[in-house]
Order: structure tokens, then C-alpha cells, then sequence
């Protein structure tokens, strides 16, 4: 499996030198989002660990995790200049 090796190592380049090139801004909301998606799951672990009792707050926490995510990847598309649905608007 040498070839996809290589192709792996490749690709992992590739998007790195593409991410390089991102604009601050939208680098901000990409760690934004990452973080509530981390949050979510470290709320999905302690129900695992510990229990569901509450069930009710476990899942209005990790659903406004996930919404939050998903308003912040809106907002990054809205934010991005590359995007030539969003211009002029």
C-alpha cells in the first residue's frame, strides 16, 4: 500500500497549503466551530460516563452546540470573499 501512502500524504499537503491561504477571519470561525463541535462531544462522553438523568439538559446542550456549529459554518460562507453567491448583498 505504498501508493496510497503517498496519495494520503499528498492530499494532507495539498489541503494544508490550501488552508494556508485562508483569510484570517474565516480561520477564526473555523476554530469557533470546532470548538462547539468539541463541546458536543465532550456532552455526549459525560452522559456515556456518567448518565442520561437529566435528559432533557444533556440534549438542549449538545442541539445548541451543533446549532451554534451550524450558524457559525452560515456565517462563514456568507463571510467568505471567494463565494460569488453572497456578492453584493
Amino acid at each position: 500500500m505504498p501508493k496510497a501512502d503517498g496519495d494520503a500524504k499528498l492530499l494532507i499537503q495539498s489541503l494544508n497549503k490550501a488552508y494556508a491561504a485562508t483569510p484570517t477571519n474565516l480561520k477564526i470561525i473555523d476554530l469557533y466551530v470546532f470548538f462547539a463541535m468539541v463541546t458536543a462531544l465532550v456532552q455526549v462522553g459525560y452522559m456515556g460516563v456518567v448518565g442520561s438523568f437529566p435528559f432533557n439538559s444533556f440534549l438542549s446542550g449538545v442541539l445548541s452546540c451543533i446549532g451554534t456549529a451550524v450558524l457559525a459554518v452560515c456565517l462563514r460562507i456568507q463571510v467568505n470573499k471567494d463565494n460569488k453567491e453572497f456578492k453584493g448583498s
